[in-house]
């Protein structure tokens, strides 16, 4: 871009710097008046961490730059072998953003970003330099298809064309000629956090068009390989920056910037969130293995592991990480440490099962991620009838060891004792009778499949175990939420179902009060199909008091805030939920909708991205993150986004709300129509909602109407609705508000 000097400023008494730009640039005086509009821009950048440029000068028909003098090193020097310490990176990476931000945010753009380009001065301040400079210089022809540039790997381009960077740092789109903009930064800030995380860059090669190349088609090799003590979230914001397609990268300076910062915070926390007290001993129980002849046995060893988990989990003083993420882990080859960085758990408990007629052999080993080392293992040769006592040994084993291992509490027979005594008071509900409790597990494992056919299959099994132990109350529990699942997805008619779904959850209450899934259960079925919100807050305050660390608790608890436009508090719940289930998308789905609602649509989309990665094919996830992206302006995404919905009901929701706010009306009226003609039993509010968007008021009620005939559980959602803005100032509103029970 030009050569640099040190100077000095006699009328000032500063030493300054001064860069001499290309001598053809004063040759045009439509580039340089092009030059001068952006270093007017580019001047007026005021950041602690970008280098300030102080005046243009002409001397002679010399054209320079005079600007801030940064004594320090670049930070290709702080580039190490085998990448630098974590807090070293943070420490480095967060300023770096936070210099993107502010630039940004002013529609300053560096096109140029690499390590040779920041700085970290003598007081280890960073700095960047030459923000906007790339585009100052650049000249105006478009490059040509197929134009060959002659740089070497490391050199800057500035050949006939607008594309000016340094190849090894560009983003594709700038490789191809194409426009960039703030995200193509984003694509150099992956490529530099990349190098600093492990010692070299990510996209490699021996010639500009080999890296090129790279840039273009390769994916890096993982983080996480690359370097294995480096948590999951690092190498999640890493390769949203590397996405090759503009649309699928971060879409923002601030989301990495907080995404960066919400790291650091949880490191100097030790967890994935602040703990909740200075010791907590972390766990994940992964899905043990079937020794078994039959493969028709993993629902047994799958459900013991799960049973396990769900014991440890009511254990005070442990995190204990959900089962939709520790069993993501079934059936890969991934080592200890792998497993243990991405749920960032100091332990993992694993196991395996041998099934034979009415023998059971169960082996289990607690092992301690930091190095791979067995703090525990026993193996158990039983009879079915005893699997209860199995189950109670091997969890009161883990909470001793992990209690004097990694607590440093005494391991004395007083420990012993009160370990004994959590697990008792953790395990009652499970039931007593072995043939009852394999037919427990046998329909919780069907019933995960989620398909009519399976769920009435489950309900089947749950009603012979009931008959062979009626007082078994985790198998009420299991039967409440099948028939819910009945009536959520309009199997059955939802009214039976809802009836048979309480009746079934309010014999689990009476035999245990003090389930906390139960009480979960029951205030999502208070606000979604009741409508009594109170009922709702109190039983949401119960589970929350009886297992404040439970996924599944803080998931009903965080819908319930969100429908009552706590959105704060629900979000506090969802990032919660969310680190105890890192590999799960439900948490981060709810956590994007908050965002959304809350007016908050970056965040929202980062979410919604997050949960997409965890289950690309989730229903609804599509859909909805195409209407945040509405909302966050950007209509055109927002309907590619929709169309790849795979839920036909969600897809044409979303399509009827965005075409209308496109004024697309023939489009919008086509989807709204399927959308309430075939699938009106079961989308009445959604009908309403897009009815509220296109201004039709009278319409909108008359769906609300029919949606409160049918206890659509749509309705729970009424206040925070974007879609039925419009209809808050109809005299009709106010008395819809007060059927529902949400007057207060």
């Amino acid at each position: 871009m030009g050569e640099v000097y040190r100077a000095r400023d006699s009328r000032l008494g500063r030493d300054v710097a001064i860069k001499v730009l290309p001598a053809d640039l004063a040759s045009s005086p439509d580039r340089l008046a092009r030059f001068e509009r952006e270093a007017r821009t580019v001047a007026g950048l005021n950041h602690p961490n970008i280098v300030v440029l102080h005046t243009v000068e002409d001397a002679d028909g010399v054209r320079f730059l005079t600007m801030e003098l940064v004594e320090g090193q670049t930070l290709s020097n702080l580039v190490a072998p085998g990448g630098v310490p974590l807090p070293e990176l943070l420490d480095l990476a967060i300023p770096l953003t936070d210099a993107l931000v502010s630039a940004h945010e002013k529609g300053v753009v560096h096109r140029d970003l690499k390590p040779g380009n920041v700085m970290v001065t003598r007081e280890g301040r960073v700095k960047v330099l030459d923000f906007g400079l790339a585009k100052m210089v650049e000249r105006d022809a478009p490059v040509a298809e197929g134009v060959n540039f002659t740089v070497t790997v490391d050199g800057p381009i500035s050949g006939e064309g607008h594309v000016v960077g340094t190849v090894p740092y560009m983003a594709p789109e700038q490789l191809r000629g194409e426009a960039a903009d703030a995200r193509s930064d984003l694509f150099s800030l992956g490529i530099i956090l990349y190098e600093l995380a492990t010692g070299r860059r990510p996209f490699t090669g021996d010639s500009s068009a080999e890296v090129t190349s790279s840039i273009l088609r390769d994916a890096p090799e993982s983080l996480s390989r690359a370097r294995a003590d480096l948590p999951a979230d690092l190498e999640r914001i890493v390769n949203r920056c590397l996405e090759k397609n503009p649309r699928e990268r971060a879409q923002s300076a601030l989301d990495v910037n907080n995404e960066l910062r919400r790291l650091r915070k949880v490191l100097e926390h030790g967890g994935l969130e602040a703990p909740t007290s200075d010791k907590v001993a972390s766990i994940a129980v992964l899905p043990f293995a079937n020794r078994s002849a039959s493969a028709d046995d993993e629902y047994f060893s799958d459900g013991l592991a799960d049973e396990l988990l769900n014991v440890l989990s009511k254990i005070k003083g442990l995190r204990v990480i959900a089962r939709a993420s520790a069993f993501q882990f079934k059936g890969t080859k991934d080592d200890v440490s792998t497993i243990g960085q991405k749920l960032n758990v100091a332990t993992l408990l694993d196991g395996s099962v041998r099934k034979a007629g009415n023998r059971i052999r169960v082996s289990v080993q607690l092992v301690q991620v930091s190095d791979s080392s067995h703090l525990w293992s026993e193996t158990y040769d039983r009879t079915l009838e005893d699997i209860f006592a199995v189950q109670d040994d091997i969890a009161q084993s883990v909470v001793k060891e992990l209690r004097t291992k990694l607590l440093g509490e005494a391991a004395d027979s007083d420990a012993s004792g009160e370990a004994k005594a959590e697990v008792a008071q953790a395990a009652k509900g499970r039931g007593t009778d072995p043939e009852a409790h394999r037919l427990y597990l046998l329909a919780r494992h069907i019933g995960s499949r989620m398909t009519p056919q399976d769920v009435e299959r489950a309900i089947g099994h749950l009603q012979d175990a009931l008959a062979l132990e009626p007082n078994f109350s985790l198998a009420w529990l299991a039967l409440s939420q099948e028939y819910g699942r009945q009536a959520d997805r309009g199997w059955v008619p939802t009214a039976g179902a809802y009836a048979r779904a309480r009746e079934a959850l309010e014999r689990a209450l009476a035999l245990d009060p003090n389930l906390p899934d139960a009480h979960a259960r029951l205030a999502m079925m208070q606000m979604g199909y009741d409508w009594d919100w109170r009922g709702a807050k109190a039983s949401c305050a119960r589970a929350l008091e009886l297992a404040p660390e439970s996924p599944h608790v803080l998931g009903a608890c965080g819908v319930l805030a969100m429908r009552l436009g706590r959105f704060e508090e629900a979000i506090g719940h969802f990032q919660r939920a969310a680190a105890l289930s890192p590999l799960a998308a439900a948490p981060r789905r709810n956590l994007a909708a908050a965002q959304s609602w809350l007016g908050r649509f970056a965040d929202a989309d980062a979410s919604w991205r997050e949960a997409l990665d965890l289950a690309p094919q989730a229903s609804g996830s599509r859909a909805y993150r195409a209407l945040n992206l509405l909302q966050w302006g950007r209509g055109e995404e927002a309907l590619e986004e929709a169309a790849r919905e795979p839920d036909v009901t969600y897809r044409l929701y979303a399509l009827a709300i965005i075409h209308g706010a496109l004024e697309q009306l023939p489009e919008s009226r086509a989807a709204l129509q399927e959308l309430s003609s075939v699938y009106g039993d079961v989308a009445a509010f959604q009908v309403a909602e897009a009815l509220g968007s296109r201004g039709e008021m009278n319409a909108a009620f008359e769906w609300l109407e029919r949606a409160y005939a049918q206890r659509d559980g749509g309705l729970s959602e009424l206040l925070p609705s974007p879609w039925l803005r419009p209809l808050h100032d109809d005299p009709r509103w106010a008395p819809f508000v007060r059927k529902i029970g949400l007057e207060e």
